[in-house]
């Protein structure tokens, strides 16, 4: 597809930086639009560079619009239009003895307008990886989708046979009922019509064996895709919400899952409903030897096992607890709202409003749930009409006194951290960061008393996932190999490198006084709260070390800069590097020092590095950086983000030759105050683990296709939903995390 048609397909935001970029008379968009195909089939770039050729394609221009003018005269086109036309040619003329001016003006357009196309593709490549899939895990959803809609065809073949063997049955049940009210004394008459009657039985007998061996076959199929519902889809899914809870742009909608569910359990209740069929039949007509009597329980009995295990399985949490202004979902605040969503996968419209959630919690140290925290399944708060109950304003509040002892529960939430401070924030997330990186059992209430090391490629894969998560831009491989340097010191490969607990949140960095997750932490909150658009567009180099930067640097042209993070400030800073050169021609690495948070809230990064001058002895103040490496004119990476009205203050720091860092002061003057930055710290303290429960109670009032009595008899029947107890060990834990859980016992809806 021809670029232009691209740019024309855009969304709205990008079709207006497209807009924005033909706003002047430089280059119209009329002559770009109308003159698409043949502007993007020459080579422009030549034509900068060659003025025999940039004139031919001067000409040709030339032509061309007086060829799209005579068009608009044949086809009866506005008067404005052939008037604009005309006027392009007539601007266009300016260029006649220089006609490479007009083919570089051509070129910088086309080069913006791909720059757009880009950042375009990117964001939708991103989003695109939010939803993607393993190839290999669609190929299986895929088998499974065919495997599905194959038991589906078998289960409505089945019908068909069960009609066909009542029909069979009233035929044999007639001819026997008249020849009992006959009662011919012809004996050979007799004897015929005894003969056909046992024909008929014989063959209602093997049509009888056949559908049971059939719903056979059926249980043994259903059976297989239960388990790779259950056991491979429904256990992969939680996987990837896991790690989604931490960043990591997984699909985890559920769409598919409940098709599959539902699938599954209208086909187990029809062929209950066939064997309830069979008894029926039973009850009219049975035999010596009947089948249907010596195999229906068991078969009867299979179903109910395979409903009981699909019901149980088809209650999850869908969205897990969280806070509005949270780092993240799984830590929540006392006595602050959260929210959590929960669905059953079996879809069935005789379902809504029948069942209601009820949420609670349990564990050594108590809290109770406040707000509504009592709602009923329905297919009203779902986008895609599924069954939900979505609490969005609960609220925890600690019990001083009391005992909690055991609840019946059916499904819960990842363990949660409960936290009483906002100070606590940093440390709970980097807990529930460490339990999903690389925990798969949600109820491991063991977890921190003796956690596992993280390996390298699990840790920068975890870490990366934030940036992206945050920024929409995750770290590359250099700015990964600086992390693995700093954890790990010089190594030919880090694969094999591992990470503690310990090293990743609780020692503090050699020569200084935070741990690594404290810096990490700090420099993505500053990212995401004062740089987040040079970060996205990959202005700032970010996690390289000084070695690094000196060896980048010095090849490069004087007034060379990068921009990268400090080492050692606690809550994230960043500063900027440049190369000047001696008199001699020795490079000369410069560095200032870094800026914190508290000065970015002042004074945007882009205007620091638009206004910032050194002020030496005797020298003119000037702004010694130039290009943002590794070539790229400052203006060119940081002009868009430019105020025009930042002539209004003025931004300058001061040059102190004696400081390893250049000493920097920033003053902002306006017209009646001035101020000076400050730092800030913060203390964090270890949080508690803790879990959501959820669970079902069935109501009793249920209509539709599917037999009220036998979808009740499973709902109200106690160990569909019941899955054991838990409860929390109070000596299980002597680290950061406590996992415990929300519970509830069944109540029926009124």
């Amino acid at each position: 597809m021809a670029q232009w048609e691209k740019l024309r397909q855009l969304d709205n935001l990008y079709l207006k930086q497209v807009d924005e970029l033909y706003d002047k008379d430089a280059f119209p968009m009329d002559v770009r639009h109308y003159l698409a195909s043949w502007i993007e089939g020459q080579d422009w770039e030549r034509a900068g560079r060659e003025h025999d050729f940039a004139m031919v394609l001067f000409q040709s221009l030339l032509e061309n619009l007086d060829i799209q003018h005579s068009r608009f005269v044949q086809e009866g086109e506005s008067f404005l239009l052939q008037h604009n036309i005309r006027r392009f040619k007539q601007n266009f003329q300016q260029y006649q003895e220089n006609p490479y001016t007009l083919a570089n003006i051509i070129l910088w357009f086309l080069r913006k307008e791909k720059s757009i196309l880009q950042n375009a593709e990117l964001a939708e490549q991103v989003q695109l990886l939010q939803v993607q899939q393993d190839p290999m895990e669609t190929d299986s959803q895929r088998n499974l989708e065919r495997r599905m809609a194959e038991l589906k065809n078998k289960v409505q073949g089945m019908d068909h046979t069960v009609k066909c063997l009542e029909e069979q049955q009233d035929e044999f049940d007639f001819k026997f009922q008249t020849h009992n009210m006959e009662g011919t004394t012809n004996e050979e008459h007799k004897t015929q019509q005894l003969k056909m009657l046992q024909t008929l039985l014989n063959r209602l007998d093997t049509s009888r064996k056949s559908m049971l061996s059939g719903i056979g076959a059926l249980l043994d199929m259903a059976e297989e895709l239960l388990c790779v519902l259950v056991r491979e889809e429904l256990v992969h899914w939680q996987r990837r919400q896991q790690k989604a809870c931490i960043g990591a742009p997984d699909n985890t909608c559920l769409d598919q899952l409940e098709k599959w569910f539902t699938t599954e359990a209208e086909c187990l209740f029809q062929v209950r409903k066939f064997l309830k069929k069979l008894e029926e039949l039973m009850g009219k007509v049975s035999y010596e030897r009947d089948p249907v009597k010596s195999q229906k329980p068991a078969l009867l009995k299979r179903v109910d096992s395979l409903l009981t295990s699909l019901l149980k399985s088809a209650f999850v949490v869908e969205t897990q607890p969280s806070m509005p202004q949270g780092k993240g979902p799984l830590v929540l605040r006392t006595n602050v709202q959260f929210s959590v969503k929960t669905r059953f996968l079996v879809k069935f419209p005789e379902l809504n409003h029948a069942m209601k959630v009820n949420v609670s919690i349990n564990r050594y140290r108590l809290f109770n749930v406040l707000g509504t925290k009592t709602k009923a399944l329905n297919m009203a708060e779902s986008m895609s009409g599924g069954m939900v109950a979505d609490f969005r304003h609960l609220t925890l509040k600690e019990q001083k006194h009391g005992g909690g002892g055991k609840s019946m529960h059916d499904t819960s939430s990842l363990p949660v951290v409960i936290i009483s401070n906002s100070s606590q924030q940093q440390s709970a997330w980097a807990s529930v960061l460490w339990f999903n990186m690389l925990c798969t059992e949600s109820r491991n209430l063991i977890f921190f008393a003796n956690s596992p090391v993280a390996t390298w490629p699990q840790l920068r894969e975890m870490l990366s996932w934030q940036f992206l998560s945050s920024t929409k831009r995750g770290l590359d491989t250099k700015q990964l190999e600086m992390i693995a340097f700093k954890l790990f010191g010089l190594q030919q490969n880090y694969d094999a490198c591992t990470v503690s607990w310990s090293k990743f949140n609780k020692e503090n960095v050699p020569k200084t006084h935070f741990t690594f997750w404290v810096w990490f932490d700090g420099i993505l909150v500053m990212v995401k709260a004062h740089l987040e658009n040079l970060w996205r567009d990959g202005s700032i180099m970010g996690f390289v070390s000084k070695g690094k930067e000196k060896a980048l640097l010095k090849k490069k042209k004087r007034g060379t800069f990068l921009i990268r993070f400090s080492e050692s400030i606690k809550d994230g800073g960043i500063t900027f590097s440049w190369v000047d050169y001696s008199p001699t021609g020795e490079p000369d690495i410069r560095t200032v020092q870094p800026f914190t948070k508290v000065d970015l809230a002042q004074i945007p990064f882009h205007e620091i590095i638009r206004n910032f001058q050194i002020l030496e002895a005797g020298n003119v103040p000037e702004n010694p950086l130039l290009f943002l490496y590794p070539d790229t004119p400052k203006q060119e990476a940081f002009g868009k983000y430019y105020s025009e009205k930042s002539g209004e203050n003025v931004y300058r720091f001061i040059l102190d030759p004696y400081f390893k860092y250049i000493k920097t002061k920033l003053i902002v003057v306006s017209k009646d105050k001035l101020w000076s930055s400050s730092s800030l710290g913060l203390k964090s303290e270890d949080p508690m683990f803790q879990g959501l429960l959820l669970s079902p109670d069935p109501g009793p009032m249920l209509s539709g296709d599917i037999s009220p009595e036998e979808l009740q008899e499973f709902l109200n029947n106690p160990s569909v939903f019941d899955l054991g107890d838990i409860h929390s060990d109070d000596d299980a834990f002597s680290e950061a995390a406590l996992p415990s859980f929300f519970s509830t016992a069944p109540q029926p809806c009124e």
